[in-house]
């Protein structure tokens, strides 16, 4: 087991530096240009309506935009790996300050809606195996196609709308740190929470359905109920401990999706957290912000993704790693 931790560890190291030679020239080409944007807010407010080849050359010399690309991406990656995850070019606040303000509200919301998913999708998925082909079972697989089909931000749009426009109600969008009322915190995050949860579940309680059903007709599931056994003990202790594996998969790769698809949630909700943080750098073009968050997530994605491999082991202790 160790042996394998390390050498997927190590092999982390390669992975990541292609995702930074990807992700600095993706980002550079983005359309726009934030030397131009800052010149141009810098004019509107000065109300001269024109900018000098002298002021872009100034800015994008105390930028550091004037030197080659390989040499950016140089001080780039030697900063990275000095624990220098690069600042805004426009407020000069590093990533670091930033992530420790808002990296927390972006844990909280992703982690409660996995949480409401697994605790919504799995035990469903269980059900509707056990129950095949009935009225329950046909109910569940035709809600999950449609938690599936509907976009989690589409609906988040109509909650936040609709209650407004008809009972004068609507979620709200002055953050409440959980520092101050945990419960008022709490609150907040529960309808979106809900929204990206419920829409979660829908993935889980089909993949948790199809391969409970393969479990359910293995030859040991079968000699367990030819021994007269409960289906209690037969489904709880024979079958979801092997249906378990592949969720666990699922619920890897899910992670990345519940901070991606944060990103709009935060927008409607108004929660000051990283995927809103990360739209309003993308929209001002800040090259380092969207490069040092993009590899971050990287990072905890590629460490998810090993932890996910190791924790197979205990989910089936028949599986041993060399």
């Amino acid at each position: 087991m160790r042996t394998y931790a390390i050498r997927r560890l190590l092999l982390v190291i390669p992975t990541l530096f292609i995702i930074t030679v990807v992700l600095f020239l993706v980002v550079r080409l983005i359309p726009g240009d934030i030397v131009t944007m800052m010149v141009a807010q810098r004019s509107w407010q000065q109300e001269i309506g024109t900018s000098s080849e002298l002021d872009v050359s100034a800015i994008r010399h105390a930028l550091g935009l004037d030197v080659p690309f390989l040499t950016q991406y140089g001080r780039w990656v030697v900063g990275f790996f000095r624990g220098d995850f690069g600042k805004s070019l426009w407020s000069s606040r590093t990533l670091t300050s930033e992530l420790a303000a808002k990296l927390p509200v972006t844990l909280e919301l992703s982690l409660m809606s996995l949480v409401l998913g697994l605790l919504a999708g799995v035990p469903l998925g269980v059900y509707s195996a056990i129950r095949q082909d009935t009225v329950p079972d046909y109910i569940g697989r035709v809600v999950s196609i449609i938690l599936l089909a509907i976009p989690s931000f589409w609906v988040a749009t109509l909650v936040f709308v609709y209650p407004s426009l008809w009972w004068g109600w609507s979620p709200p969008v002055e953050f409440i740190p959980f520092t101050k009322d945990p419960l008022g915190n709490l609150v907040q995050f529960l309808i979106p929470s809900i929204i990206m949860g419920t829409f979660t579940s829908g993935g889980l309680m089909r993949i948790t359905r199809t391969m409970m059903l393969e479990v359910l007709r293995q030859d040991y599931i079968r000699t367990a109920w030819s021994k007269g056994l409960r289906e209690r003990v037969v489904v709880m202790r024979h079958a979801v401990k092997n249906t378990l594996i592949p969720v666990v998969t699922i619920i890897g790769g899910m992670i990345p999706g519940l901070f991606g698809g944060a990103v709009i949630i935060e927008q409607i909700f108004a929660l000051p957290g990283m995927g809103r943080y990360f739209l309003t750098a993308v929209q001002q073009r800040d090259y380092l912000i969207i490069s040092g968050w993009n590899i971050m997530m990287s990072l905890f994605v590629l460490i998810f993704i090993v932890l996910t491999d190791l924790a197979y082991a205990f989910v089936d202790p028949r599986i041993r790693y060399k």
